[in-house]
């Protein structure tokens, strides 16, 4: 009876001791006071801290999501204009914040590192994190209103019946 047991046994413990989890499994970042995700998403432009969601429950769409749905809407060339440069200027703001932002953290990792900090380097690069997420927010919430402006009020109700992306 035993022996049955025994086989089972090293396989099950076998396969636990050698499985990985998805974390386990992910590149870690080259920051690391940043996860690998949040890092492509900073470099990559996407809104990995949902900084519009204010602008979005208020009904204040995004450029991407018009664009996406504008023969629903039934954009003309002027509006299709308009929200594609308000969409590229958008994408560009974000990919060159979250460059800073990634420059400033590993800044700061390697100040901390070294152990050759000073409370001037921690307010300095503090505030410039803060101004940098600040200045990233400001953008995404700059783009929905101006978005807000070139639709029609029925074509942001239209827009609010497709779910959120």
């Amino acid at each position: 009876m035993h022996k049955l047991y025994l086989p089972i046994l090293f396989v099950f413990f076998g396969v636990t001791a050698f499985a990985q989890t998805p974390d386990s499994l992910l590149k870690p970042s080259p920051v690391k006071t940043i996860s690998n995700a949040e890092y492509d998403a900073l470099l990559k432009g996407r809104d990995q801290y949902h900084m519009s969601l204010v602008a979005d429950l208020n009904g204040y769409p995004s450029a991407q999501k018009a664009l996406k749905y504008k023969k629903e809407l039934d954009l003309s060339p002027t509006q299709t204009a308009a929200l594609t440069k308000i969409n590229t200027e958008l994408q560009r703001k974000k990919v060159e914040m979250g460059g800073f932002i990634v420059k400033n953290e590993a800044k700061l990792d390697e100040l901390f590192q070294s152990k050759k900090l000073t409370e001037g380097d921690i307010l300095f690069f503090g505030n410039r994190s803060g101004l940098y997420y600040g200045e990233l927010r400001n953008a995404i919430l700059m783009a929905a209103y101006n978005t807000y402006k070139q639709l029609a009020p029925s074509q942001i109700s239209k827009l609010k019946a497709f779910k959120n992306e």
